[in-house]
This record gives structure tokens, sequence and C-alpha cells, in this order.
């Protein structure tokens, strides 16, 4: 262990502040579970009443800034953070065990999303609406809410806050964002960034803490919204929480993802896409694909041998190493959790085709490494069907033809992202159709996500609550809706027009 450690302070309002607990939690490389990252505040009530009182008095000046005026913030955020691209993603892999490569992809997120909802801010709509009675006009404009709490996941610590942050201020609001625990560093680098940029005092606050501190922020009467990446259970409960006091909530949850190949797939194309989507970033995205419903054909058998032997292959290690394609999963007991899927599954009648294993010996011995897992003959009813694993680990399910696969595809809790491999145009449209997910692809694969305004990340079903992240939609959990009615008549009209 390292003798001596970062002590991280929270940023309370744009002030490097120390936590009145004197608890910290600490955070170690996933790679590395001698390297220390850093010691982190267990923040607490008094902390989070402080970061309120900062945001409630800096709403009521960032609220009547003009959008454009505030666009100019997240415009030169997105060059503070493009100067500091490589440092920011040595950062993230080091946290998360993402490999360089991908965290490279991440950090260029964050910028295109910062100069994605920069441009919205010429572009906050309303309505303008015909009356029914003379001399009159109606007009309604979106307007911001106040104090948005964000909760964020450790697999995306810089483009998830990213996607919350951006359109939150756009619209005129403050904002106190809750990193995960376990990925701690980016979402305060990309808090301590904004103000680089010139974001006013107060206008954000990045507090650490565990699950029961996201649980104040929860329920805190003067934040007015709740924005959660996670996990189906604790998404309910917050659900539930803000049900009652009326807050809005915006969830983004769990997803038990599949690609079905059909017996016409580009059987070249399919292989890159399984491979990716189920072992980029350690299986360990919301969108990975979890399921392979392979329709059974003449070539399904050798393109299963064909994928695990590409798998095989997959280089293991230390994300900073450049050739690195699969990372550590991020805990420890986070292994266990895979490995007890895997294991299970095989006791069920499940065939390991692959991996199945804690890596060890040299630099594995140091970190959480799994080998990438393929389990055939998995039935649509069993564990590794359904429930999200959220690791390399690959169920592959035979069907014997489309409707069944389909049918198959939907046959779960989640509804995130869904993808059909084949040449058949019409029959793919139709599963597009078909697909119970807020995500749907067409020959690729299941994981990946774009900042325009025609996109909109979220699900159906367990996945969340109907919200959406990511393009111009996001900007309905951070704005709500005026009417405005004009009178320029010279009498009070009692009646409709006839």
């Amino acid at each position: 262990m390292q003798a001596t450690a970062t002590m991280f302070k929270n940023n309370i309002g744009g002030t490097v502040t120390e936590s009145t607990s004197k608890e910290f939690f600490e955070k170690y490389n996933p790679a590395d579970k001698n390297e220390l990252l850093g010691k982190f505040p267990k923040s607490n009530q008094k902390d989070l009443d402080s970061a309120v009182s900062e945001a409630k008095k800096a709403f009521e000046v960032w609220r009547y800034t003009p959008a454009p005026k505030r666009a100019e913030v997240l415009y030169r955020a997105a060059e503070v953070t493009k100067d500091q691209k490589e440092e920011l993603a040595k950062i993230l892999t080091k946290e998360t065990g993402k490999p360089i490569v991908e965290a490279r992809g991440e950090i260029q997120e964050v910028i295109d999303t910062y100069l994605f909802f920069a441009g919205e801010g010429r572009r906050i709509y309303g309505l303008t609406g015909q009356s029914e009675l003379l001399n009159k006009s109606i007009i309604t404009i979106r307007q911001p809410i106040g104090i948005c709490g964000l909760i964020t996941a450790w697999n995306f610590p810089s483009a998830v806050p990213s996607w919350k942050v951006a359109p939150a201020l756009i619209s005129g609001n403050v904002v106190i964002l809750k990193p995960s625990k376990d990925a701690p560093i980016s979402g305060y680098r990309l808090i301590e960034n904004l103000y680089k940029a010139g974001l006013p005092k107060g206008c954000a606050s990045v507090l650490f803490g565990t699950g029961e501190f996201g649980d104040l922020i929860v329920r805190h009467p003067e934040i007015k919204v709740i924005s959660l990446t996670g996990s189906v259970e604790v998404g309910k409960q917050i659900y539930e929480t803000c049900g009652r006091m009326l807050k809005k909530c915006a969830l983004e949850l769990g997803g038990k993802n599949a690609i079905i190949a059909l017996e016409d797939a580009n059987q070249d194309l399919l292989l890159e896409g399984v491979l990716w989507g189920a072992f980029g970033t350690a299986g360990q995205r919301c969108t990975s694909t979890s399921r392979l419903i392979i329709q059974k054909s003449s070539w399904s058998d050798s393109f299963i041998e064909k994928l695990a032997s590409a798998a095989k292959k997959l280089i293991i290690g230390n994300s900073l190493n450049e050739k690195t394609q699969v990372g550590p999963v991020i805990t420890s007991s986070h292994r266990d959790s895979i490995h007890g899927f895997t294991e299970r599954a095989i006791k069920e009648g499940g065939k390991l085709i692959c991996g199945g294993k804690f890596l060890s010996g040299g630099e594995y011995d140091k970190g959480n490494f799994y080998e990438p897992t393929i389990i055939s003959n998995i039935k649509p009813n069993m564990e590794l069907a359904c429930k999200e694993v959220f690791g390399p680990v690959l169920a592959v399910i035979p069907v014997s033809d489309s409707t069944e696969a389909i049918k198959v595809a939907n046959n779960v809790e989640y509804g995130l992202s869904l993808s059909i491999y084949t040449k058949d145009i019409n029959l793919a449209m139709k599963a597009a159709n078909q697909f119970e997910s807020g995500i749907v692809y067409i020959n690729a694969p299941t994981i990946g996500a774009e900042c325009g305004g025609a996109t909109a990340f979220g699900g159906w079903k367990n996945t969340g609550n109907g919200t959406r992240e990511g393009g111009v939609m996001a900007l309905d959990t951070y704005t709500q809706y005026k009417t405005i009615y004009i009178d320029y008549s010279d009498k009070l009209q009692r009646a409709q027009i006839d």
C-alpha cells in the first residue's frame, strides 16, 4: 500500500471545502489493488445543506442569465476538457479499469455533449398557439426548475455526469453531483473544469459519499430534480421517494441487451459486433451485449467456435497499455458476483465454451481480472438469460426462427438496447417495430450512444421511467413549461366566439 494518498475534499459551489464528517473512504485502481488513488470524504447532512445554500443563491442569478450567455460556459468547458483530454482519460482508466482507447472516447463524449448543449442555448424553444378569443395570443416557454441532484454510476464517470450537468445548466438550473464512490475523481474534475470555464460560483457542487449520502440528496426538500444512473433496486426506491415529494425524477437503470443473429446475417460483421458488444469495457456497460440469440443454421455452431476463438485472443491486462482490449472489472466483490452467474448457469445446464475463470499470475494477481466468458445451451427462462450480470459473460440462446428470436429478446424485465443482424430489411424493420426497448440497432452491436438532437438514450420497462438523456429530449427533465396568455382587447371577453 502507498505510504501517502491524495486527500480529496468536496467542491461546494466552486470552493474546495473539508467535510464536517471527518470520515473517509478509499478508492483503489481495479487493475492494481496496491495503488491507492485517493481518500474521499463521506459527506453528511451539514455538507449537503451548505451546498444547497450556495446553490439557492446562485440559482437566483443563473436562472435569469440569458441562455446564450450560459452557453458560453459550456463552449469554454469543451475547450478546457479538450486541452486535458489525455490526462482525464488516464484518470478515468485508473478509476474504472477501462482501456485507455475507450477512455479517450469517453472524454470526447464529454466534449461533444458540451458543444451540443451549448448550441441548445439558442434553441430552447417554446410554442405559440391560436387563441379561441379575439385579440389574444398564447405562448408557452420552458423555464428552469431549481437545484438538481445528480447521482451517477462508476462505469462512465465522465460522460454520464456530462449528460446530466450540461442540459441542467443550459436550462438555467444549478446542480449538486454525487459521483460513485467507485469512480469519484472524474466527476470531481468535471465540476472543477466547469469553474475553470467561468461557471459562476454556487452553480455546481460535487460532494463525495456512499449510498446513504445519495439518499440524503434525494430527500432534501430544496432539491427539486433528481437524476440517477444506477440499479433497478435503487431506482425504485428513489422513484417512490420522489413520488411522495412530487419531485421530477429521471432514471437510467439496468439492461439485459441482446443481439439477434439470423441465418442470413453477415458473419464477419456479426463476429465483430458480438465481440465488441459483449466484452468491450469488460461487459460493464448498461448497453453491453449480454445475450446472443442465434437462429439454428448450417453455420451457427461453427460461428460460436469462431467467436470463442476470437474471445480467447483478446488482450487482457492493465488498461493503460495501449494494446489492452479488456481491462479488469471494478471490484473484487463484483468479480465474485460475475463468477457466481457463471457457476449457476453451468449447474442449470449451460455449456461453458470459453472463459469462466479468474485470471491469475503476474499482473493479474494485482487486479480484478475475469476471462471473457461464453456459455451456450442457455434457455430463455434461465437466470443467465434474464438477469443483468454486468460483466464479460455472454449467454448464447438458440432459437428456430425470427419470430421466436424476437419473443425471446423481449422476454426480460429490461428494455434498453436490442439488435438484429440480417440482410432482410423488411424483417429488420419488423423486429425494430416489435422490440420492447428504447434503443434498436440493425447490423450493429447493442452498445454506443451519440449526443445529437435526434438521439434519445434511455429504455423501457425496468430500465427506467421514460426519461431520456443525451439529446434534446434531455431538456424535458430539467425544464418546466409556462403558458402565457396575452390579451390586447379593449374589453373583457366572457364567452367563446360563435
